[in-house]
């Protein structure tokens, strides 16, 4: 019989509230656009891709990267 008591719950809750979130990277923002965008030009080029490349700039602009 396994029980858990009230201190030992207590770190858990403690790191939990006290961390700090770190602000979106553009490097790590969309990733599902930036993987077809960037996918497009190698194969393609960048002439050839401008609707996937609108839509990751779109993407970055609603998380609030200043594009």
């Amino acid at each position: 019989m396994s029980t858990v008591s009230a201190a030992s719950m207590e770190p858990a809750s403690v790191t939990q509230g006290s961390e700090v979130k770190k602000p979106l990277r553009p490097c790590c923002a969309c990733p599902e656009t930036k993987k077809v965008r960037d996918a497009c030009i190698i194969e393609k080029g960048e002439e050839k891709c401008t609707e996937l490349i609108e839509a990751h700039k779109d993407c970055m602009r609603q998380l609030g990267f200043k594009i």
